[in-house]
């Protein structure tokens, strides 16, 4: 149901349901937030992959098992109190995952891929609300994390119309990061882990953090500069020295970053 895979300081996530585009059900939810979990927690991984075998990345909620199986789901509504109904989809994770989308990644395999920093998307994938013909809700951070990437009233368009959309616009609107060819997302995916992976980790999470969870969270200015100098300044002695030094001696000049 899901495959991992460690590469050094990058792990793989899959999740392997190809017979049904690898739509989420009750077992691969749970399945997913432990391996999410297990990642953020690991001090000797720093990057994640999610996935999908078989040629898509994620269809959604598993609409057969929510239509046969009502009596037994078991959906939190306290967000504070445990996972979304696709797992994952409530973790605020310390460390980056990036999503290597394939085929498509529509409903809540669209909020699966919000959840990650950067979505490196192939050319022929389709993402979009495709929940909205059925009158199944965006649970899974969809309405708050839409927006958020790529502005209020392209979000709208896209939660309102549930219309598909292919990679190209979605490079234009800042919902995928990279468009590569067919069939190589994931390659991609890990060239772009294992650059991340190479940076001084410290420095990178304390930025992350700021920008992912306090620029739009703090209620104010103030509170969000305070944030990030927080984050921030612990780093300087642990890794900004050395850095400095390095640069002293000559690495880096010219914006390289062999």
């Amino acid at each position: 149901i899901v495959v991992s895979e460690r590469r050094g300081a990058v792990v793989t996530v899959a999740i392997n349901r190809p017979e049904v585009r690898n739509a989420v059900n009750q077992e691969t939810a749970r399945r997913l937030l432990q391996e999410l979990e297990a990642f953020d927690r690991d001090p000797g991984l720093n990057v994640a992959v999610l996935h999908g075998k078989g040629g898509n990345f994620c269809a959604g909620y598993d609409l057969k098992e929510l239509a046969n199986h009502t009596d037994s789901l078991k959906l939190e509504q306290d967000v504070t109190k445990g996972p979304g109904p696709l797992g994952p989809s409530r973790l605020q994770l310390s460390k980056p995952l990036i999503a290597a989308v394939s085929g498509f990644a529509v409903a809540g395999g669209l909020e699966l891929a919000l959840l990650a920093d950067l979505r490196v998307v192939e050319e022929s994938a389709v993402m979009g609300v495709f929940c909205r013909r059925f009158g199944v809700p965006l649970i899974d951070g969809g309405t708050v994390r839409l927006p958020r990437l790529i502005g209020l009233s392209r979000a709208l368009d896209l939660i309102l119309t549930g219309r598909p959309v292919g990679a190209h616009e979605a490079l234009a609107y800042g919902l995928a990061n990279r468009v590569v060819p067919d069939g190589q997302a994931l390659e991609v995916a890990l060239q772009l882990a294992e650059q991340i992976s190479s940076f001084p980790q410290q420095c990178l999470r304390a930025d992350r953090a700021s920008a992912v969870y306090s620029c739009y969270d703090a209620p104010t200015f103030t509170q969000a500069m305070q944030f990030e100098v927080d984050r921030g300044l612990p780093v300087v002695p642990l890794e900004s020295v050395a850095g400095a030094s390095r640069f002293s001696s000559g690495a880096g000049r010219g914006g390289t970053f062999s």
